[in-house]
């Protein structure tokens, strides 16, 4: 069905892959533009939400680029006001950036720490922040943010400061659901599982990716599409009754137990 999104407008945050190859943004951004939606499209590196753009362009769709740090308040502000500027409102806000960590428990440094909490959960705030108020003035919104099932469960333990700035994702959803509803603006979490994008691309050899890609139920590699087409549902007015919720897309890893006859 075409047209789940008509007549809104979407701010995808991390809409350029860092590398070739489709990341979670960047399909968010295509598909919410063929479902109708205008879309800006934020990446701190402005020729990567170039590409994305030209990708909606050439389908007929419409999005343009926004240069922006989303871990600063002030870039936060002009993200959410250019939105406005440029396409009349504010509908849809999907929080997207994130990094990676690589120290365990005993080699953790303030520094690093700070870099991961604030990427990867001060700029959902700050973006939620600067956009509520125009999704209230147009009678609602959806924030959805993006988690992972590293939030909901042990990871590896070089992954200490990803862990948990996913599992604060989690609470931040649940908190801004419990504030927002009375503004009928929802905001829910998707939580992805081990989905094959140019960031993993970087960080794993093949016999790690067939690993990744057969360790569900479903013995099939996730995409971003995957992710993308679930914000898709929790975008649309067809889930507006649905908000504070993590909506878990990882062909339902997080339910096997290691070792048993499933996997």
């Amino acid at each position: 069905m075409a047209g789940r999104l008509a007549g809104k407008v979407a701010v995808v945050t991390g809409a350029g892959s860092r590398a070739a190859g489709i990341g979670n943004g960047k399909a968010a951004a295509i598909l919410f533009a063929r479902e109708g939606a205008s879309v800006l499209c934020v990446d701190q590196l402005t020729d990567r939400a170039a590409e994305t753009v030209a990708s909606i362009a050439d389908e007929g769709g419409t999005a343009s680029v926004f240069e922006c740090d989303v871990s600063k308040q002030a870039d936060c502000q002009r993200m959410a006001a250019a939105a406005v500027e440029r396409y009349g409102r504010l509908d849809i806000l999907q929080n997207n950036v994130g990094i990676p960590s690589d120290q365990p428990l005993a080699d953790i440094t303030e520094d690093a720490w700070d870099r991961v909490m604030a990427v990867n959960v001060r700029s959902m705030v700050l973006a939620a922040q600067a956009s509520v108020p125009y999704m209230a003035a147009g009678g609602s919104g959806s924030i959805i943010n993006i988690s992972s099932i590293a939030g909901l469960r042990a990871y590896p333990a070089r992954s200490t400061a990803y862990t948990t700035s996913k599992a604060a994702v989690v609470g931040l959803t649940m908190a801004l659901a419990g504030q927002l509803g009375g503004q009928r603006i929802r905001v829910n979490c998707i939580a992805p599982g081990q989905v094959f994008t140019p960031l993993i691309a970087e960080r794993i050899d093949t016999q790690g990716r067939e690993r990744r890609a057969t360790s569900g139920l479903i013995k099939d590699e996730g995409t971003a599409w995957d992710i993308a087409w679930a914000a898709v549902y929790l975008a649309s007015d067809e889930a507006r009754w649905v908000t504070g919720q993590v909506l878990t897309v990882d062909a339902g890893i997080t339910i096997t137990i290691p070792g048993n006859r499933y996997g």
